[in-house]
């Protein structure tokens, strides 16, 4: 079954029951597929054919399900902006992806406006009214034909072109297929959720990353989405009390958030599953987080080149004195996983290796970039990671850090992840992130940037203290930086590359990871 055949089948299945909801708005799985027809017919009219790539510029909004399968419906490749990137950030993005067409949300008009402005012979299109004289899309849906396009398609065709989140400071977008979204959704139904018909899960996060793949699977099985425009902890709390919600996804980030604002336990009432993923979970919120609202978390490790799923902790793993909390999972069933060394022989049992998988849900390939789709695609199918983690004799799978973040100090490893946990073990840190700062004698320092929780600011001699009785002498930070927040990319992973940069921008050579 292909992406758009999950689409038909679930409006087939489910009819008139409630498929979105948006505040106190709701469209029906009958009425998202019918507006989904029209929104493709529009864009067929307009000359926007098969296999052209078309620019996406929206936040959670009630349109955004009925668009994206708009684009299924059409074969066109949707292009997702994040609306929290900079104007910048989406130039290159259109300029890359070579969009020439984009549709906006009326919210969103100035940026849409300057994107324009910026760029030669870009059509715009706006979901809505409020399009400063665009066209209308949806009133021009009103018009055009509910029937099905029923263009042919074929599991290699392109359907998504997603930019990763930033991490790493490449522009890239990760393809994915008619095929590979469907072997997503597989993955999701099969390693993760079971939903059913009374169930709905709520999305604040960015419906264009993580959070949106748990659209189809929710559709596929009768479920609802609730969509929230973006996070606040009072608004989501109330979210899950009043639309009765069954299933969450969050990031660690928006979870510790939600205790800081005082979640109770009558706030899970109706939750019977909260899914997390995105970044590391510091042990102290997923321990608080079980204590108010028990044994309800999942939590899954996954990548834009091969999601979602690629390991899985259950629910059942939190429990007990012995909890594997500190691991991100074991290998889902329909995922080939080993840990390799610089060379791509397999490491032993425990030993870090960068992990290399092999799974239906993997990308095609980057966008326009065969080069570095070379150095990601191996052989046979499988994929880089660059992630480093170890497998333990029982094949739990423990992350370590991304290769690019790794500090060579003195000629020793560190990966800033098994720093940071121990700071977190400080009563005084509420979040911390370490970095490798250039040093004339040891070539890489190590710098931590620490949030202090409420109540007073340890003293760093304090810290490198706490570390020095943890971790070995030379893991421990030569410096310590209090910030009052964290620099984060829009789906709440901590951007290193945010602090490290500055600190090498005038350095005299660059640093050992980046040298050819």
């Amino acid at each position: 079954m292909l992406t758009v055949d999950m689409v038909r089948a679930g409006a087939r299945r489910h009819g008139n029951r409630p498929a979105v909801r948006v505040g106190d708005r709701a469209l029906s799985f009958t009425e998202v597929d019918r507006t989904a027809n029209q929104l493709a017919h529009v864009l067929a009219g307009l000359g926007v054919t098969p296999g052209s790539r078309l620019g996406l510029l929206e936040g959670n909004e009630l349109m955004a399900v009925p668009m994206d399968f708009a684009c299924l419906k059409a074969g066109v490749v949707r292009v997702p902006l994040n609306a929290r990137l900079s104007l910048a950030e989406h130039t290159a993005m259109i300029a890359d992806a070579r969009v020439a067409t984009l549709v906006y949300s009326p919210a969103l008009a100035d940026r849409a406006e300057e994107l324009a402005a910026q760029t030669d012979h870009l059509a715009l299109l706006c979901l809505g009214a409020g399009g400063r004289g665009h066209l209308d899309l949806l009133a021009a849906a009103t018009e055009a034909s509910s029937d099905d396009p029923a263009h042919p398609a074929s599991a290699e065709d392109p359907v998504l072109a997603l930019y990763t989140s930033g991490t790493t400071g490449t522009l890239k977008a990760a393809v994915h297929t008619q095929g590979s979204y469907a072997a997503i959704v597989r993955n999701i139904l099969t390693n993760l959720v079971s939903p059913g018909r009374e169930d709905a899960m709520v999305h604040a996060a960015p419906l264009i990353h993580a959070s949106g793949t748990f659209v189809l699977p929710f559709w596929l099985r009768g479920g609802c989405s609730v969509v929230l425009p973006g996070f606040a902890p009072e608004e989501y709390l109330d979210a899950l009390r009043r639309h009765h919600v069954t299933h969450a996804n969050l990031v660690p980030t928006m979870l510790g958030m939600l205790l800081a604002a005082g979640a109770t336990a009558e706030d899970r009432a109706s939750l019977t599953q909260v899914v997390y993923g995105a970044s590391p979970m510091p042990r102290p919120v997923i321990e608080a987080a079980m204590d108010l609202w028990g044994p309800v978390f999942t939590q899954y490790y996954g990548q834009t080149e091969a999601p979602l799923a690629l390991t899985v902790l259950s629910a059942a793993d939190h429990v007990g004195p012995d909890a594997p909390l500190g691991a991100c999972g074991w290998p889902s069933a329909d995922v080939e996983l080993v840990a390799v060394d610089a060379d791509g022989h397999p490491v032993g049992v425990d030993e870090p290796g960068e992990l290399v998988v092999r799974c239906p849900s993997a990308m095609a390939g980057y966008l326009g970039a065969p080069e570095l789709s070379a150095t990601t695609l191996l052989t046979d199918g499988w994929v880089r990671t660059r992630d480093v983690a170890r497998i333990d004799e029982r094949g739990l799978v423990h992350l370590v850090d991304r290769t690019s973040d790794m500090i060579i100090t003195g000629g020793y490893n560190v990966y800033p992840r098994e720093v940071e946990d121990a700071l977190l073990t400080h009563p005084g840190v509420a979040s911390a992130a370490v970095v490798g700062a250039p040093d004339p004698v040891w070539v890489e320092s190590i710098v931590a940037y620490v949030v202090t929780s409420p109540g007073g600011r340890p003293d760093p001699e304090e810290l490198t203290a706490h570390v020095r009785t943890r971790l070995a002498g030379y893991k421990v930070p030569k410096r310590i930086e209090y910030v009052d927040a964290l620099p984060m990319s829009g789906v709440g992973k901590v951007l290193r590359r945010a602090l490290r940069d500055p600190l090498w921008a005038g350095a005299d050579q660059p640093r050992p990871q980046d040298r050819p």
